[in-house]
């Protein structure tokens, strides 16, 4: 019996130290220790050894159980302990590597610049509102002095909805909006889109941005809008920017004027101006004798596109992430 159990000490130890993965430590265990098993059979057989044998043989037999099961899971362990070692170097990260910046969104250019009016205009004193896009022929040309038969009534020019509403084709609406509800004196701007039916080009699209506002007092004059609106452009363009005022026409104020401001070395036409029309006060609820007022309307896109050197207007709306990431 003893040359059996050194026998089967034996091939347990070699096949223990061949097995390469834990997997094939768990086919030895089975081999001696399973249900039918080398060393489980040789105990099973312990009744049928003479009585003079039987002491000496279990405890042989008994003492290499113990063995096997001890170093059945010292080599178990030791596999584990490798595999984990060589996941680990697999996985292993370089920390001294530099990191992978994340993707951040930014303000689009448009927006960025809308909020730097917005500002402008609020370090000099103006109250910042908004309006509704989508106007009424109340608000949108009839309180704005625009008569039935003027162009921008025609449903060429303007996008309608119904017979009496259309979306604003200016923000001037918001205007004739705040007056009735503000007592003077009142400053004001807005910020916001209009439409108008144009012709899809490098300039031109059938929504654009504006910035609208007016000021209302006693003995306001057009000195006065010519101030704000040359303290607006150096704030904007720098410090040398020259503003030029031409005499032009529109039906809700008088005198009117055409804005162009001098950028890079050319005139960069950005809207128009002009004291409000008598009748314009009159509709808002304002004594044209007592009160005066100015206002004006200026593009936003157009001076973007100058300011950052951009030559097609279809860019601000593509979406293209190229374009957004220069600004």
């Amino acid at each position: 019996m003893q040359e059996r159990v050194n026998a089967l000490r034996q091939r347990a130890a070699q096949e223990l130290e061949s097995a390469s993965t834990p997997e094939e430590v768990e086919a030895v265990r089975r081999k001696y220790l399973g249900r039918k098993g080398e060393l489980t059979q040789l105990l099973r057989s312990l009744p049928q050894l003479p009585p003079q044998e039987r002491v000496a043989a279990g405890a042989a037999l008994n003492e290499l159980k113990q063995w096997l099961e001890q170093h059945l899971r010292e080599r178990a362990e030791q596999l584990r302990a490798r595999e984990r070692d060589s996941r680990l170097r697999a996985e292993a990260v370089d920390v001294t590597l530099p990191g992978r910046r994340p993707l951040v969104g930014r303000e689009h250019v448009l927006g960025r610049m809308m909020e730097e009016i917005r500002d402008i205009f609020r370090s000099m004193g103006f109250e910042v509102v908004e309006g509704p896009e989508l106007e009424t022929e109340e608000f949108n040309f009839r309180r704005l002095n625009i008569p039935d038969d003027h162009p921008a009534r025609d449903a060429q020019d303007s996008f309608y909805v119904d017979d009496e509403h259309l979306l604003r084709t200016q923000c001037t609406a918001v205007d004739v909006r705040v007056m009735p509800r503000r007592t003077p004196p009142i400053r004001v701007v807005t910020v916001g889109r209009c439409y108008r039916r144009d012709v899809v080009d490098s300039t031109h699209m059938p929504v654009f941005h504006q910035v609208d506002g007016f000021m209302v007092g006693e003995g306001i004059r057009f000195s006065d809008l010519k101030g704000v609106l040359a303290e607006f452009a150096r704030q904007l363009w720098g410090p040398q920017t020259r503003v030029r005022f031409q005499p032009s026409y529109f039906p809700f104020t008088e005198p009117s004027a055409e804005i162009a401001v001098s950028f890079r070395g050319r005139w960069l036409e950005i809207g128009g101006c002009g004291m409000f029309h008598p009748r314009v006060l009159e509709m808002a609820g304002i004594d044209p004798e007592r009160y005066t007022a100015f206002a004006f309307g200026c593009g936003v896109d157009r001076p973007a596109m100058v300011r950052y050197g951009i030559d097609d207007i279809r860019l601000f709306w593509e979406n293209d992430v190229r374009f957004l990431a220069q600004f």
